[in-house]
């Protein structure tokens, strides 16, 4: 509220003095009922913040413009919309650009400076207020995540040499950049691929090349929705088919688990020992297996068979290694 009342004082004061009525601080103060200080506060915010070309003059004692085209800023930030764009770009931390970042944080200072009360000191802080920080992320080139994101925005297709894992096999690909998703730290684009003819997923830490293509794409009709695609099964594993995975947490991990979110459709059931039951849908077992390693002991692995298998298999493999 009270930053709504600093903008209603600003826009009065900017419209006498394009009136050409040279207003002053007593002017301000006996129109807003507020003391002669903060009047004169609000004109030195004017000046200094909002870039105002105030000048007075002794002969009418009021102030005019000594430039003309000045605009006050239209759009006011309340405190709390400020805080919020601030966290948002703390969040952009992740984001693997440093051009960027630097400039969507020069962006952030000027439009704020001109938009709220807050000073710019709050925006130079924000390193040591809010930090992101990742684990296990897979690095992704700094020119391969821009030009994706250009692409992305200005829907041009793109020619990438791309790396399959595992085979290691390395091809030439043209694909319609279609959304972009961070998980768990990895950047992966979600693209339309002429060579397989269908949606595919492509980790941009194995782009060793890309460039823009002048060719257009058509897209088939009757394509499945982006957000569909990617929800369809555990983290970004898609595929037509799904099934579902039960798992049984000890009662040391339980309370922690059901913190988490695996996926939207999970169910959870806390048992009486303590152990905690979680349902979920998956479409592949090779990244649910992955996680499933990661808590040891404390987990197990009641359904499917298949991957009650799989986590076996992998289990023996490493007993040989210790």
């Amino acid at each position: 509220m009270a930053n709504k009342l600093s903008y209603e004082r600003y826009s009065w004061f900017d419209a006498k003095v394009r009136a050409q009525r040279f207003p002053n601080a007593r002017k301000l103060a006996d129109h807003f009922e507020i003391s002669r200080k903060q009047a004169q506060r609000d004109i030195e915010f004017m000046e200094e913040r909002l870039g105002a070309p105030l000048s007075y003059s002794a002969e009418h004692r009021g102030y005019h413009y000594s430039e003309s085209g000045y605009q006050l800023p239209p759009v006011w930030l309340t405190e709390e919309e400020v805080l919020a764009l601030c966290v948002a770009v703390r969040l952009a931390a992740a984001v693997p650009d440093k051009g960027l970042k630097a400039f969507l944080h020069n962006f952030l200072e000027k439009f704020i400076t001109l938009r709220s009360t807050l000073h710019s000191a709050v925006i130079k802080g924000m390193d040591e207020k809010i930090s992101v920080k990742n684990m296990g992320y897979y690095k992704v080139e700094e020119a391969v995540f821009h030009q994706v994101v250009a692409a992305l925005f200005q829907e041009n297709a793109v020619r990438i040499t791309y790396r399959t894992p595992y085979t290691m096999e390395v091809t030439e690909r043209l694909v319609q950049p279609l959304h972009l998703v961070c998980y768990m730290g990895n950047w992966h684009l979600i693209a339309f691929c002429t060579l397989r003819g269908e949606l595919r997923d492509f980790a941009l830490s194995r782009i060793t090349r890309i460039e823009r293509a002048e060719e257009q794409i058509a897209m088939p009709e009757g394509f499945p929705s982006i957000k569909k695609y990617i929800r369809q099964s555990f983290g970004v594993m898609a595929g037509e088919s799904t099934r579902n995975v039960v798992l049984r947490f000890g009662s040391s991990v339980a309370p922690r688990i059901a913190e988490q979110v695996w996926h939207e459709a999970q169910q959870m059931a806390n048992n009486e020992d303590g152990s905690l039951h979680l349902t979920f849908p998956v479409s592949g077992f090779e990244e649910v297996a992955r996680e499933v390693l990661k808590y040891g002991a404390e987990v197990e692995v009641l359904a499917p068979e298949e991957l009650r298998e799989i986590v076996q298999a992998e289990i023996q493999k490493m007993a040989q290694i210790y």
